[in-house]
Order: C-alpha cells, then sequence, then structure tokens
C-alpha cells in the first residue's frame, strides 16, 4: 500500500502524487503533516482523515471539485482548503503544484471537540480560504520533525493541539445541542469533573454510565462517538495529562507521580507514556 492509499479509496489517474515529506510526533498523536507535489493527475477519491490543505507554490491554477462545487481560481501562498473525512474529493491538475497538508484523525478531532466542551463539532468544509495563524502553525510542524524536535518533542505535540483548537474554534459547526446518539455538554462535563475527582482511584466504566443515566453497554457506544474514544481510554488519557503535566514541573518523582494519577506503578506509568507520546517520561521533560 503507498502513502497515498492509506489516507485516500478511490481513483487516481495520471502520476500518483508525490510524497517530499511526511513527519509526526512519535506515539499516538493522531497529526502527521505531509508535503505532496501534485502534478498531471486527476483523481475522485473518499477521504478516511480530515485534510487542511495548504497552498506552498505563489500562483499556479488549480481545477478542484470538491462534491459538487467546481473551483478555478489562482491561489496564493498560504490559501488552504479544508477537507473533512468522508467526504468526496476531486481535482483535476494540469500543473506541477506543492502543498503542505496537515492530516487528522478524526478520533482525534472528536477527542478535542469534547475537551472543548464542544462534543459533536463538525468540521466544515471549505473550498478556499486564508487563516495565516494556522497557516504558520503547519509550518513550523513541517519543520520540527526534520530538525530532529530542536524545542522536544513535547513541543510537536503542543503546536499540533493549538492547530486543531483553532480548526475547532474557527472552522467548525458546533451543535446547540448534542446530536443523536451523542453526549450532551452538560454530561460530559460531569464525566469528566468525576473523572478528575476520583483520577488516583479506580474508576468502574458502571460509574460513568450511571452518570450519563444509561446502561454500560449503551453508555460506551455513544461515549465512543462522541469522544473518539473508549471511557477506558479516556481515563487514561486524562491520567496521561496530568502525569506528564507533573513529569515537566519536576517537582515529584515517578513513583509519587505514578500513584496520585492511578497509575499501578512508575512502571506501568512509562509503558503508557511510550505507547501515546513515543518517547520515556524523562524525554518529556523540558
Amino acid at each position: 500500500m503507498t502513502w497515498w492509499e492509506s489516507y485516500v479509496t478511490g481513483d487516481c489517474r495520471g502520476k500518483t502524487p508525490m510524497l517530499l515529506g511526511e513527519n509526526s510526533a512519535p506515539g499516538e498523536g493522531g497529526v502527521s503533516v505531509i508535503r505532496v507535489r501534485l502534478s498531471d493527475c486527476r483523481y475522485h477519491v473518499t477521504l478516511n482523515r480530515h485534510f487542511i490543505k495548504f497552498q506552498m507554490d505563489p500562483r499556479v491554477r488549480l481545477d478542484c471539485e470538491p462534491s459538487e462545487h467546481l473551483l478555478r481560481d489562482d491561489v496564493p501562498v498560504g490559501s488552504f482548503t479544508i477537507h473533512p473525512a468522508g467526504m468526496a474529493c476531486a481535482a483535476d491538475i494540469r500543473e506541477s503544484v506543492d502543498v503542505l497538508m496537515v492530516v487528522i484523525d478524526p478520533a482525534r478531532f472528536a477527542l478535542a471537540a469534547a475537551e472543548n466542551w464542544a462534543p459533536g463539532a463538525r468540521l466544515r468544509q471549505r473550498l478556499s480560504g486564508y487563516d495565516g495563524t494556522l497557516f504558520e502553525l503547519a509550518r513550523v510542524l513541517a519543520l520540527e520533525g526534520p530538525a530532529g524536535h530542536p524545542n522536544g518533542l513535547h513541543y510537536w505535540t503542543d503546536v499540533a493541539n493549538t492547530f486543531i483548537d483553532g480548526l475547532l474554534h474557527r472552522h467548525a459547526s458546533k451543535p446547540a445541542c448534542a446530536p443523536r446518539g451523542t453526549l450532551s455538554k452538560a454530561t460530559f462535563a460531569r464525566i469528566r469533573d468525576y473523572i478528575m475527582a476520583h483520577l488516583d482511584d479506580p474508576i468502574e466504566t458502571a460509574a460513568l454510565a450511571d452518570i450519563a443515566g444509561r446502561s454500560p453497554f449503551h453508555f460506551c457506544r455513544v461515549f465512543g462517538r462522541s469522544v473518539g474514544m473508549s471511557p477506558h481510554r479516556y481515563i487514561v488519557h486524562l491520567r496521561l495529562q496530568c502525569a506528564v503535566r507533573l513529569v515537566r514541573e519536576g517537582r515529584s518523582g515517578l513513583a509519587d507521580i505514578a500513584a496520585c494519577t492511578g497509575f499501578a506503578d512508575q512502571s506501568h506509568l512509562s509503558r503508557w507514556v511510550r505507547r501515546v507520546y513515543g518517547v520515556s517520561p524523562s524525554q518529556l521533560a523540558p
């Protein structure tokens, strides 16, 4: 499977888009940055992730046909398009053009939406536009990886999180009420507050289901749809957030941090840090 096929399904005729560079932070961040050269190709694909595509060439004419719309325009550097996961996207590229793409796992976006108190938020399709802040963040992400993460691996994650927050605040639709089959904002807040108050205790899914007023089975399905991960995985996520903050503050040893954040021991905490962040706890320290 090529890099292209791992992100899309559909037909590409002519030259396959050329991968110029790809990087992400180690671990399970759910965000990748890809530099691609498009030339002499026509494709009609369905995306399995969110694509935010930035124009990197000064003025190149593109014929782009996301959904039923056709866009023919000269686009300046930094102009961007937003293609949400699951949408059909077609383009006829007649000239060589370099683009910078930030690719986001929909589950990662759902998690960020929930934590911004907007569960069920949807990324809006956008055929053209400019967001200077997002463009600068994308360029930072594109430079950090190839340079060996000179500012630290956690910095890359912080920038990626800021990028997603910008999408949520400026380029997403936030429902006035929770869509059917998802958690309401108030219910999610109560669940999160309960987890944070019992972070160093065993937390049962049944207790969270009671807060939501659902059976454990139905609660797990609704929670996954709303937050992008299982209740157990979200508990670990909050414990890791707290543990990493304490590691970065450097005021406690790993054993104490593990104990106060609900991990079985130092080894248990270290394994989760390596899985999610791709590094040892000591590498997260500033």
